[in-house]
């Protein structure tokens, strides 16, 4: 962010406010120094967390701006506010209270002198009233104008506005929904399959698809319900389900001075309940011709509402090219480092300079595409239970790879940090890490980044369950593997109890029904990564209490002398619960209502509860037809994961 310039008279060019204040104090007695001011901020608000915090603290530092993190009484020790050269708390956990309640946030800007905020995403990003307050007040939005954020965010007058700026659309209602038996009037004149969505929605909240009546009448309530809790705005919109697409989307940069640019596109149909899982720069789906048409769309609908900023308009493109606009987000997208990674640009700078009211530095031509880029969301999940149910807990072990080559991480946590229902169940945006302490979905992203289909780019947005019909099972063993693992686990075993002595020797012998395993290594037992060669082959394993890891996939192994070993056989097995006549709780959460009491009789898929956990919600539906026999929760109640809820007679 320092450019530099040395003349043959010895002055020293500095271009940040930054570079200004180091160089004038280090060099100024050794050099004569020009200084040409690209003046931004002096100070900036994050009104956000985790993260997109983080990641918007690391360019102003760059830049040599001070920022101001906001907390909730839980976060007071996030990686965020440790980053942020002030840090403000604006309530407790829940996000109602914290990182949505503007008053608190617009105390805390005038209590620390904030000149802009920068909204990261979620949360107040596409808040029109929270941008509108901002400007009363004379503090700068880093983002579009209240306009554009209204216009852009609400997806009904988006899709007017798309059409009069000759922006492919898809087919649906220009209207909003007013209950449920409307919605299935609407469903039936488009025809199925439909999409039920939220107006003011993003990241896949308040999204349902629905193939008939039923599913229609069930979407409308659950969507309308999540569009609340997550957007205070419940309303609701129906259009054409295009089945089996790609979800492309494009990034836009404009500026407050006409001029906008597209940054390529980025894939991202790897997806589950609507929410992304794996992106890449660019899509290897795409041709030059296609891709050109849509990011001139993308400018045309940026231009039509004035747009400025970084932005992004996300695509629905079907197997012959042909690409419809689905919504802009008004906003950072989560996936923008894979851009920043193709094009050399730092968006968040990008986006300060922008509302500062500087013109774009780069041409449309300008705009290259080097390389390719994925990028993997680590999230608390267990990939076991559809694709990812929510995990809570403490992070006992977390390391980053920052050491290779070509890895970036954008985290906002680190070892000993808490992952709670209240929030996001991202933890991190990278290509592989060590993570302990909370279930995850890492072995579901390596599976899914060396499976064949996506290697060929034969993607879509019902990867998952076209890949994973049965769900995802973790990755099966071949004999090989299998022999491999054990004999490591054997080998390790043996270096953990005889750790205290001397080996001549790093390699060990290990038998195997009869045939025999060579297994080498440094044997580093404090290592979080263990690098072995087995029968002259390279692996890599992460060992926790033996639970081995191999590849990104944990196995549990015991390791048993002969004798334990004959006699485990006669130990009884634990006979498995009776699951069609005890509902537990799948996940950790918050009741949101119970609808049966004890007395009730209920249908088989009748619904019983509702679960919401890290702004999702989950229905709990009876197993088998049968009476209610007791009810052990109440809407309101916090819920741990496998905690009973109803049990039927």
């Amino acid at each position: 962010y320092a450019g530099l310039w040395s003349g043959e008279n010895g002055f020293l060019l500095v271009h940040t406010q930054r570079a200004n204040r180091l160089l004038s104090k280090q060099m100024s007695e050794t050099l004569p120094v020009l200084f040409l001011f690209l003046q931004t901020f002096d100070k900036i608000l994050i009104a956000n967390r985790g993260e997109i915090a983080c990641r918007v603290i690391k360019t102003c530092k760059k830049m040599g701006i001070k920022t101001v993190a906001v907390h909730s009484d839980v976060d007071s020790s996030s990686v965020h506010v440790k980053m942020a050269d002030e840090a403000v708390c604006v309530g407790p956990a829940p996000t109602s209270q914290s990182y949505l309640n503007m008053d608190a946030i617009m105390e805390a800007i005038r209590q620390t002198g904030a000149q802009a905020v920068h909204p990261g995403y979620g949360f107040l990003s596409e808040n029109k009233e929270f941008a509108r307050r901002l400007a009363t007040e004379g503090v700068t939005f880093i983002g579009p104008d209240t306009d554009a954020i209204q216009a852009m965010g609400d997806k009904i007058e988006s899709k007017l506005i798309a059409k009069a700026a000759k922006v492919n659309t898809i087919p649906g209602f220009d209207g909003v929904v007013k209950d449920a038996e409307e919605a299935v009037k609407i469903a039936q004149q488009i025809g199925y399959p439909v999409m039920i969505k939220a107006s003011a929605g993003g990241g896949g909240k308040g999204m349902r698809i629905a193939w008939n009546e039923e599913e229609t009448r069930e979407g409308f309530r659950f969507s309308s319900q999540e569009a609340a809790s997550s957007f205070g705005d419940d309303r609701l919109l129906i259009e054409k389900y295009i089945d089996n697409p790609r979800h492309i989307e494009i990034q836009v940069l404009a500026d407050k001075h006409g001029n906008a640019l597209w940054l390529n596109e980025r894939e991202c149909s790897i997806q589950r309940r609507n929410q992304k899982v794996v992106e890449e720069a660019p899509s290897t789906f795409l041709d030059p011709v296609t891709r050109r048409a849509m990011g001139e769309q993308a400018v045309s609908l940026a231009k039509a509402v004035q747009y400025s900023s970084a932005g992004t308009v996300e695509f629905l493109v079907d197997s012959k090219k042909n690409f419809y606009f689905l919504e802009m987000n008004t906003r950072l997208q989560v996936e923008h480092p894979i851009t920043e990674c193709i094009t050399g640009l730092d968006l968040v700078q990008q986006m300060i300079r922008v509302a500062k009211g500087y013109k774009l530095q780069h041409k449309q031509e300008d705009i290259p595409i080097n390389g390719w880029a994925v990028e993997s969301r680590v999230y608390a999940e267990d990939p076991y239970k559809s694709f990812g149910l929510p995990s809570i807990g403490r992070l006992s072990q977390y390391e980053e790879p920052v050491n290779l080559a070509g890895v970036r991480v954008d985290s906002g946590i680190q070892e000993g940090s808490d992952i709670s229902i209240y929030y996001d169940p991202m933890i991190s945006k990278v290509s592989s890490n060590i993570l302990l302490g909370v279930t995850h979905n890492i072995p579901l992203l390596r599976e899914i980044i060396v499976h064949p289909r996506f290697i060929s780019g034969d993607i879509s947005t019902n990867f998952l369950p076209e890949v994973y019909p049965e769900g995802f099972k973790g990755h099966l063993l071949s004999t090989g593997e299998q022999r491999e693992l054990l004999a490591a686990a054997a080998a390790l075993y043996v270096a953990a109890q005889l750790r205290s002595q001397k080996f001549l020797g790093p390699q060990r012998s290990v038998e195997i029904d009869g045939e025999k395993v060579v297994v080498s290594g440094e044997w580093n037992l404090a290592s979080a990564l263990l690098p072995l060669t087995i029968n002259g082959s390279h692996r890599i394993f992460q060992n926790y209490y033996f639970n081995m890891l191999s590849p990104c996939v944990q196995f549990k192994v015991r390791v048993l002398s002969k004798l334990a070993a004959s006699l485990s056989k006669h130990m009884p097995e634990k006979i498995p619960e009776d699951t069609s006549s005890i509902l537990r709780s799948p996940m950790p959460g918050t009741v949101v209502a119970v609808s049966v009491k004890p007395g009730d009789t209920v249908a088989e898929g009748q619904e019983i509860c509702v679960i919401e956990a890290m702004k999702m919600q989950n229905s709990m539906t009876a197993a088998k037809t049968a009476k209610v026999k007791s009810v052990h929760c109440k809407a309101g109640e916090t819920v741990g994961e496998g905690d009973l809820l109803v049990e039927l007679e």
